[in-house]
């Protein structure tokens, strides 16, 4: 083996670059095809799956290249905007809408009795998307938030009021408030506005009159959460908030994200890598280790080696403390090496 080397400190860089890629499957950009499974989608259970949540493909679940993108849920406080799980007494409320917003209370504030309060407006019923955790690397990335929201004709109409729009443009506030994320059990937590970008429309948060904010983003959790009520009082989206009823406040979401066709987000990953600097002096690594070029007698056997030997660099080994070989690098063509050059090989480990 021949000689070994060991880096000095300024012979080795660390460094992080942070990726950005499509969320969605393929990486397309924006995601404009919109599934459901029929048989997921049952809402006529009350402990179905349906009745918790929606999953959203890219495909036709026919197909085999379908993949999940995202679900929907809609929770309620108090229980109400879903079938009880059993009608015995005291059953009232204990249903899918209220497991759900129990359970994302638990995620995100690790306190059962803690409510969303969106810029001071504590609303009883929220709408969640839950990013596919297979399709965003480490984290979404916060600022690529571009989702519009629709008055679709298939949603129940409100009475429309000084803040009714037939579209709405929904991003985080990531830009506009830039470095000012709240901590979570969950990660970094931003506002969801009006704008795009990460830009808000307007100076204020609460963009809806006497509704608060419309929600929150958690790009290190894939989430997004959705003030109901703010969303009502823009768009004709009025989930059935009665009690006991078969549920459809997910699928009246999901009808209005279909309806726009354009939801935009980016995953984000950070690349941590080494440098690793080698170097080849003028005066070493210019004899071969290989034996064909020694005859038994330990004397070389092309003559053109004694006086000017000259070899190539193709390969760098690196080796841990132990002389363990734990790395290979190739160079893209040979390196030419004799007493009269020197080589500055950078090797580049990714993880």
């Amino acid at each position: 083996m021949a000689n070994l080397y060991r880096f000095q400190d300024n012979d080795v860089v660390n460094d992080t670059q942070k990726v950005a890629v499509s969320t969605w499957t393929n990486n397309t950009n924006n995601l404009t095809n919109y599934h459901t499974s029929s048989t997921q989608a049952n809402f006529t259970s009350p402990t179905a799956s349906g009745a918790f949540f929606i999953d959203v493909f890219n495909e036709a679940t026919s197909s085999t290249s379908t993949a999940v993108q995202f679900s929907i849920a809609y929770g309620h406080r108090k229980g109400s905007g879903s079938l009880n799980f059993t009608n015995d007494t005291g059953a009232k409320g204990k249903s899918a809408t209220g497991v759900t917003y129990a359970q994302y209370r638990n995620i995100v504030y690790g306190d059962e009795l803690r409510d969303f309060s969106f810029d001071g407006f504590t609303p009883d019923d929220i709408y969640v998307i839950n990013i596919n955790r297979s399709r965003y690397r480490h984290n979404l990335k916060p600022g690529t938030l571009n989702l519009h929201l629709t008055a679709s004709a298939e949603n129940s109409a409100v009475e429309a009021g000084t803040n009714a729009v037939d579209k709405l443009h929904l991003t985080d506030d990531s830009v506009t408030q830039t470095g000012s994320a709240v901590l979570t059990n969950i990660g970094r937590q931003f506002n969801i506005v009006s704008g795009s970008n990460g830009e808000r429309s307007g100076s204020l948060l609460t963009q809806v009159k006497n509704s608060g904010s419309y929600g929150f983003f958690y790009p290190d959790a894939g989430l997004i959460i959705l003030n109901a009520r703010a969303i009502s009082a823009s768009l004709q989206i009025e989930p059935t908030r009665t009690d006991n009823v078969t549920p459809d406040g997910h699928a009246k979401l999901y009808r209005s994200i279909s309806g726009s066709a354009h939801f935009i987000i980016d995953s984000e990953e950070k690349i941590s890598s080494q440098f690793y600097f080698v170097r080849a002096r003028n005066h070493e690594f210019n004899y071969t280790t290989n034996p064909s070029f020694i005859d038994t007698q330990g004397a070389l056997n092309f003559d053109s080696m004694i006086d000017n030997p000259t070899t190539y660099i193709t390969t760098i080994g690196l080796y841990n403390d132990m002389s363990d070989l734990v790395a290979v690098a190739k160079v893209s063509q040979p390196v030419v090496k004799d007493f009269t050059k020197e080589a500055l090989i950078r090797v580049k480990l990714d993880y």
